[in-house]
């Protein structure tokens, strides 16, 4: 056994800090993967930095929630709001989505437009995962893993967080950690079944989720310290900072603390110490 770590930056192609944190924390840093979300405004100059970056594993962050669709509204009426945008009611949304095969058919076509829109960017699909980890709802999953075989993802983010061991790094908030890492347990591990079922690489942890927005280098650390052996995943949503043109990044993100964790020296020391493979689903999916 080994301790094997993907390093994923999810946003890809929101803006252009972001997309430029992710080039140099993966030049200058620890980040190995970057998950892209193909209708956003930066996105043609995270194809094109993404291209002169062979070894980032580049995967698709399908979008559902809080963010712009491929298609035009009239074809997606069940998720989208007045304005044409994803909704952010995550929960009545998700309650549509289970009722109404509608709405699945709906869901079924916006995420083919995603996937033909990264398809035409001529990058290898190195993964796939979802904005706000909305492929926890069961339908979604479903549907999303047909498309993922069909399109030849080698694998799929699990968003699970290992309560215990997530408090033992950070040694703090034990009530939120058990809870999300308790309620999200079966959902999770039935996901991963599924999907190595498939063929599909999955991470076996996830580190970020219950401190989205504020991993910056210390945090980062303390999750390296705890790392076991297998496939793990850390994630965060690196910029080099704030933007104030479109489709902005909650202000309490501390999102240029997220890049700087990345390209850290006692970050890539820490790996280098403990003897952490840094990797991606595709490298793993290779290694099989």
């Amino acid at each position: 056994m080994s301790k094997r770590l993907i390093v994923t930056a999810d946003d890809f192609g929101r803006s252009l800090q972001v997309n430029q944190a992710v080039e140099e924390g993966h030049v200058d840093g620890i980040l190995t993967a970057a998950s892209l979300m193909v209708t956003e405004g930066a996105v043609d100059d995270a194809v094109e930095r993404a291209r002169r970056l062979p070894n980032l594993g580049v995967g698709l962050h399908v979008t559902l929630v809080d963010g712009i669709p491929a298609l035009a509204p009239s074809r997606i009426p069940d998720l989208v709001n007045e304005q044409g945008l994803f909704t952010r009611d995550l929960v009545r949304l998700g309650t549509r989505i289970f009722l109404s095969k509608d709405a699945q058919r709906q869901v079924t076509a916006e995420m083919r437009a995603q996937f033909e829109l990264f398809k035409a960017t001529g990058l290898p699909l190195a993964h796939v995962d979802f904005h706000h980890h909305y492929h926890q709802h069961p339908t979604v999953f479903d549907l999303v893993l047909e498309l993922a075989v069909e399109y030849g993802a080698p694998g799929i983010r699990i968003p699970w967080e290992p309560p215990l061991r997530s408090y033992r790094a950070r040694g703090d908030r034990l009530g939120t950690r058990l809870l999300n890492g308790i309620f999200h347990w079966r959902r999770n591990r039935a996901m991963a079944a599924k999907a190595r079922a498939r063929g599909l690489v999955v991470n076996e942890r996830a580190f970020g989720i219950n401190d989205s927005g504020q991993m910056d280098a210390a945090k980062v650390n303390s999750f390296l310290d705890v790392l076991p052996d297998g496939l793990s995943e850390i994630y965060s949503h690196p910029a080099t900072g704030h933007w104030a043109g479109p489709r902005p990044m909650p202000p309490h993100y501390r999102i240029d603390e997220e890049y700087k964790a990345l390209i850290a020296p006692e970050n890539r020391s820490k790996v280098a110490a403990l003897g952490i493979t840094l990797t991606t689903f595709a490298q793993e999916a290779a290694r099989r």
